[in-house]
């Protein structure tokens, strides 16, 4: 219960309002001094007729002019209006303490990081590593990009006046984070121009956080990066990431595959051409090294490169200089120069398809990126950021990851890698209904090649490691013993325990299938 209470400032008064409800055993569970001296009582029920005493005494107090029963409290009231402010409001909202633990939260926020009544209280860190917490009355902004979108974060610090030093004191911080197509503006990887040009590269695994370590420390030099991987680990990802770090993060950066076109056209794209080089090249025309000036240049697949474009791109390393097509005049440009490549390329140099001297030229400054396998812990991280992405550009709520999912998605090697893993997540969502990924809804490739037995996937603990190999053995040995008691009697263990692994680390046919093969 809750009553306003209309009274003089007189010294005493309040105590004496108490005193009335200790007489009549009434728990008080709340006092509030308004303006205009009001006084607000909340108090336990009490039945009608001690509420009716209750009011009479309180009328009768020297002071009091006039007392009523009220709904809310005023900082009640106050609550309820900036909840429902807050919540109407679509772009996600936080609001932390001095030491950054979450308080409030709308429901675009709850959404966008799958929070709920039940979840226990945040640090805002943990939501968003990479936001530090303003320490003075400035409001800062910031792109960042979460849960597969972009926002144009505002980070706003909260002060209270203290009435004991009559200075303002910091309380909070309220983070808002603004949608970027909102807002009329693409926040992008051109709008990152400090350590925000990572936030698009996944790194929970301690390999993956070494590898964008040293990445962000080679960004920052013009010699030329050479990033090497399998196909799928990200190599144009981190290019344009160490690109946007580096002080050539206000200049283009432009891209070719030496692999997907033909050698003249590749040449002509690199370093431009001049009038009537060609049949219909009626005018002359920039290419890539010049288009980038001041920039840099990404040549994927640098392995497949000719060797008389070797050559020519040896040429304008050493010096920064080139001639375009057909033209007999010299240009220099100041560029740097970011390969990357799947193969080994001192195997190339073995075989002579690779000059030697422009291997050791473009190895000035190496990154060696590892296949998805070789950091599972990053699995997760991945596929949550990947399913955000597909529901948003969806116009669906992001449904919750089911904790199975963890263990079904380590069960494939993932030879296409975080492309691989992206183009199933994709398939999965296409198809997907309901508020929860979960493992029969991520349809995951068969296993058709002969390695699939790696003993030298050494990444977590001994328990993960073995289980990863044991798994392997018994999907290769299903294929060939197709039921669980041929398969035990094979490795000489009992049927109930060949059983449990099978069911386990999900291996064969559907469990309704198992059934049928057992009694075979």
């Amino acid at each position: 219960m809750r009553l306003e209470v209309q009274c003089q400032d007189r010294q005493g008064l309040v105590h004496e309002l108490l005193n009335l409800l200790v007489k009549r055993n009434i728990d008080l569970y709340g006092i509030e001094i308004g303006e205009n001296y009001t006084v607000y009582l909340r108090f336990s029920s009490v039945d009608f007729d001690d509420f009716s005493g209750l009011m009479a005494e309180i009328r009768r107090t020297p002071g009091v002019s006039d007392v009523r029963r009220v709904t809310y409290m005023p900082s009640e009231q106050a609550k309820r209006a900036l909840h429902a402010l807050v919540n109407s409001l679509p772009d996600p909202i936080l609001c932390t303490d001095i030491k950054g633990r979450i308080e409030l939260t709308n429901p675009a926020a709850q959404q966008l990081f799958s929070l709920n009544q039940q979840t226990p209280a945040h640090s805002l860190t943990s939501l968003i590593p990479n936001l530090e917490l303003p320490s003075t009355q400035t409001k800062k902004s910031l792109p960042l990009t979460l849960q597969g979108r972009d926002f144009l974060v505002e980070v706003c610090p909260l002060f209270l006046p203290d009435d004991d030093t009559s200075q303002v004191q910091q309380t909070g911080t309220l983070v808002i984070l603004n949608s970027a197509t909102k807002i009329g503006r693409a926040v992008t990887l051109t709008d990152l121009d400090t350590e925000g040009a990572f936030n698009h590269i996944i790194a929970d695994s301690p390999k993956m956080r070494q590898v964008v370590q040293r990445a962000k420390k080679l960004a920052m030099h013009d010699a030329p990066l050479l990033i090497i991987g399998e196909t799928g680990t990200g190599k144009d990802i981190i290019a344009r990431a160490c690109h946007q770090l580096s002080p050539r993060h206000s200049q283009p950066f432009l891209a070719l595959n030496c692999g997907s076109i033909p050698d003249d056209v590749a040449e002509s794209e690199l370093f431009g051409h001049a009038a009537g080089a060609y049949p219909n090249a009626l005018e002359s025309q920039k290419g890539f090294f010049e288009q980038a000036a001041g920039g840099s240049v990404f040549l994927d697949e640098i392995g497949e490169m000719s060797p008389s474009l070797q050559t020519k791109l040896l040429r304008f390393l050493n010096d920064g200089t080139f001639r375009r097509v057909g033209d007999e005049h010299e240009v220099h440009v100041d560029v740097r120069v970011i390969c990357a490549t799947q193969k080994n390329l001192q195997e190339l140099v073995d075989l002579g398809t690779f000059r030697e001297d422009l291997f050791y030229r473009l190895n000035v400054l190496s990154l060696q990126l590892p296949a998805l396998r070789e950091h599972p812990q990053d699995l997760m991280a991945l596929a949550s950021f990947f399913v955000a992405r597909f529901a948003h550009e969806q116009g669906i709520a992001v449904p919750r990851l089911a904790s199975s999912l963890a263990s079904h998605l380590s069960r494939y090697h993932w030879p296409g890698n975080i492309r691989q893993l992206k183009n199933c997540l994709f398939a999965a969502m296409t198809q997907f209904e309901g508020d929860e990924l979960r493992p029969q809804d991520v349809n995951l490739p068969s296993y058709t090649t002969d390695d699939d037995v790696d003993v030298l996937q050494l990444e977590g603990t001994l328990d993960e490691i073995n289980g990863r190999f044991e798994r392997s053995v018994l999907t290769k040995l299903y294929a060939s013993y197709p039921s669980t008691r041929k398969l035990a009697k094979r490795l000489g263990v009992s049927h109930t325990a060949i059983a449990n692994k099978l069911r386990e680390y999900g291996v064969g046919q559907k469990s309704s299938d198992y059934k049928a093969s057992n009694e075979r």
